[in-house]
């Protein structure tokens, strides 16, 4: 429809178009900041309890997204690289978590790992208890999130030149050793992109703890005092003091986020270039 437009109207409308998107996710974020104000800000920080929950979040989401990366590349290679019965069935197990609702994870789950369900009973004798615990938390972050790792992997590898790990084979290496030094490291920014997709997906979960891990309380995992994901703490904020109280606490998240959005583009940009000019020299 716009081929015929001169260029310079083809510009400005796609120019109009990106910035009334990035006008959506920038603006609601500075009034977010603009009533929380720098005192708020201060005063967020320095709260006790609003910090443990931080530390706690920052801890279980670390640990999800482990699992998440252990047991989701070699899904995702898998996927990428061989043929199989019920591949699309897989292929469509993976994608499920990312439409079922909040609360229905949470429900399932409590489901399956109550104190008095089979593997609840089973946990809780490993010392590994789910309901009210880190482990519960945990359960909620690999849940909702594992599947970007398992697709930014799969599309990662997918990208990964079959003539390069041929060649790599051809001078000896054995199909271990060429996964290790041609795939993974070709294919290290989509696996990088999927943990940090899992992570901002586990801290931003709610309803799933709502039902399965509220209250945290000092058991195998956390020794620390009993407390809430970051999430739950703000949505008890709100609940409580209303929005003052809430807004500061909210802004202070979305700092913590984007400076580890910052540190993760740093590290893309600088140590994992480095790495693979070491992997290919």
């Amino acid at each position: 429809m716009l081929d015929g437009a001169p260029t310079v109207l083809r510009r400005t409308l796609g120019g109009l178009l990106s910035a009334s998107l990035v006008g959506l996710f920038v603006l609601p974020l500075v009034a977010l900041f603009l009533y929380a104000g720098a005192g708020g800000l201060w005063e967020a920080a320095r709260n006790v309890g609003f910090r443990i929950s931080i530390e706690f979040t920052l801890l279980s989401s670390g640990i999800a997204v482990g699992l998440g990366l252990l047991t989701g590349v070699p899904l995702g290679y898998a996927l990428a690289r061989y043929r199989f019965p019920g591949r699309s069935i897989v292929s469509s197990i993976v994608l499920l978590p990312v439409a079922i609702p909040h609360l229905v994870v949470g429900l399932a789950l409590l489901l399956l790992f109550a104190p008095s369900a089979p593997l609840g009973r089973l946990a809780l004798s490993l010392g590994l208890p789910i309901f009210d615990s880190i482990g519960g938390v945990v359960l909620v972050m690999l849940y909702v999130g594992a599947s970007y790792v398992v697709l930014t992997s799969e599309l990662a590898f997918r990208s990964v030149s079959d003539g390069t790990v041929e060649a790599a084979r051809s001078l000896g290496a054995t199909p271990s050793e060429a996964f290790l030094t041609v795939s993974l490291p070709s294919a290290a920014r989509g696996i990088l992109t999927g943990a940090l997709l899992m992570w901002a997906r586990g801290v931003s979960e709610v309803g799933g703890f709502l039902i399965l891990a509220y209250a945290i309380v000092p058991g195998a995992g956390w020794n620390g005092p009993p407390t809430t994901t970051a999430s739950v703490y703000i949505f008890n904020l709100y609940g409580t003091v209303g929005l003052p109280g809430t807004t500061s606490a909210a802004a202070l998240l979305v700092l913590v986020a984007l400076a580890i959005f910052l540190g993760v583009r740093l590290l893309d940009r600088s140590g994992f270039a480095w790495a693979r000019g070491r992997w290919f020299s």
